[in-house]
This record gives C-alpha cells, sequence and structure tokens, in this order.
C-alpha cells in the first residue's frame, strides 16, 4: 500500500489531518526512564499507544536520533516497527546530494528505514531529487518554505522577478505526482501562494505549529485544497506536554473545527 493510500485510509479512519513528530530529547523526557539504554523505544511507545487513533501519520526527525549514535539509528528501526502497519511513516532527514549519493539516501529512508515518505532538499536540483521519486508508491516532500526565522535570508531572493521559493513550488509541480512541499505555519501567506502554484492535487507538510508559535487557523485556510492534501505536524507540542494524548485531542478537534469552517 503507498503513502497516498495509507494517509487518506488514516485521515478518515482517525477522522484527522494531525501528524504527530517524535522528536526525542533525553533532557526532556521523565526521569524514569532516560537513563535507560532504550529510552527512545520507551518514551515513543508511550507516544504511539496513547495517541494512534488520533494521527494520520507520525514524522521522525533522524536528527534527534543520529545524535545518540547506534542506540538511535536501532531506536529509529524499533520506533518505526512499533508503528501501526495502516499508519504512514515520513523520514524527516532533508536528505539529498549528488545522484549517486541521493540513491543511497533514498534506498536507507525506502528499504531500510521502511518510510513511507521523506523531506528532502531541492538545492542541487532534479537530479538529487530524482532517485527518491522513483519509488513511485512513495511520497517526497521537498523543503519550500520553511518555518525558521531566517528562512527568508535565501527563500525571498528574487530570481528572475520571483521569490526563490516560488521557483521551487514551480519546480515541485513539474518533478512529478508524488512530490509535496513543506510549507511553514509561520508564514501562512506564503502557504497560500504555494498552494496555488503547486496545485490542489499535491500534499502540503506544515510544521511549525505549537512550540514554533505557527498559526493554525490561516495556516490551514491558507493550504486547504479540494480533498485536503494537508498534513499538520506538532511535535513538541504534544510529546512534552503534561499529556500527550490529551493535547493530540486538543489539536486534532481544533484541526478538525477548522475544517469545518473552511468547507
Amino acid at each position: 500500500m503507498g503513502f497516498r493510500e495509507k494517509l487518506d485510509g488514516m485521515i478518515r479512519k482517525n477522522d484527522s489531518l494531525l501528524c504527530i513528530g517524535l522528536d526525542v530529547d533525553r533532557e526532556r523526557v521523565p526521569s524514569e526512564i532516560k537513563h535507560d539504554r532504550r529510552w527512545m523505544e520507551r518514551f515513543n511507545e508511550s507516544i504511539i499507544s496513547s495517541t494512534a487513533d488520533l494521527v494520520c501519520c507520525y514524522k521522525i526527525n533522524l536528527a534527534f536520533y543520529e545524535a545518540y549514535g547506534t542506540d538511535g539509528f536501532e531506536a529509529i528501526i524499533r520506533t518505526i516497527d512499533m508503528i501501526p502497519d495502516d499508519i504512514p511513516v515520513i523520514i524527516d532527514g532533508k536528505r539529498n546530494d549528488i545522484g549517486n549519493s541521493a540513491r543511497m539516501y533514498a534506498r536507507c529512508a525506502f528499504e531500510v528505514l521502511k518510510g513511507d515518505a521523506v523531506t528532502v532538499n531541492p538545492y542541487l536540483g532534479f537530479d538529487s531529487v530524482k532517485p527518491f521519486l522513483e519509488y513511485k508508491d512513495k511520497y517526497v516532500f521537498v523543503l519550500c518554505r520553511t518555518s525558521n526565522p531566517s528562512a527568508r535570508e535565501l527563500q525571498d531572493l528574487d530570481v528572475g522577478g520571483k521569490k526563490l521559493y516560488q521557483v521551487v513550488a514551480e519546480r515541485i509541480r513539474e518533478w512529478g505526482e508524488n512530490c509535496g512541499a513543506v510549507v511553514g505555519a509561520t508564514y501562512p501567506e506564503e502557504i497560500g501562494e504555494v498552494r496555488r502554484i503547486v496545485g490542489d492535487d499535491r500534499i502540503l507538510l506544515i510544521p511549525g505549529v505549537g512550540a514554533q508559535g505557527g498559526d493554525l487557523k490561516r495556516a490551514l485556510a491558507s493550504g486547504w485544497a479540494d480533498g485536503g492534501n494537508v498534513i499538520i505536524n506538532v511535535s513538541r507540542g504534544i510529546i512534552y506536554s503534561e499529556n500527550a494524548r490529551k493535547s493530540a485531542e486538543m489539536y486534532r478537534e481544533e484541526i478538525n473545527r477548522l475544517r469545518e469552517e473552511i468547507v
């Protein structure tokens, strides 16, 4: 089953556009598990078991695991294994390199880690994104308008009368049907512009809600398309809250309330 099938199935089953980012941080997990060798898996298991009926997918940011070496890489694999098979997993590595290296990154994400989707950096152009796109049942989220404060330094540069992020959005439209965009909730106007360029059939992955302060209402309204095609990612705002399930329920309910207003 491909990413789109799995995603659409979970959106219907759980009535949810919520993606939870499993960004593990030893300094923030409960004290009773932080010194356990498998603290990452134990923490993630508690989040997954309490929220699996509330999400449309999970996102694993590789940086938070790679920082712990071998233990971290093992934790990625075990975490993905514990996620129910019908819930898609986004491998958030923002990888890219020349063609040969990109093929290896794609193989790791899709064949070793068994992810359903991946985030990539478009800076090297199409030949560096193509190896990911060749996995036709997977999905590729290209960094387009990121949520960080200094994104404007490069992404707003003028390129022949257009901003660079708009050019990237045009390329996303051209590169393939299994190619969508990462657009930060902290830039809602730009989300709308990206949606206009890529079209209603592409999926937008929208991080930046919660700890980063993105405006959920404006982000969802700007990114909405016929049939939805929007994923709202929340990481720290859920997994490090006092009660992860209650926080996930709150976000899902708010997203659904706003969906009804838009439709």
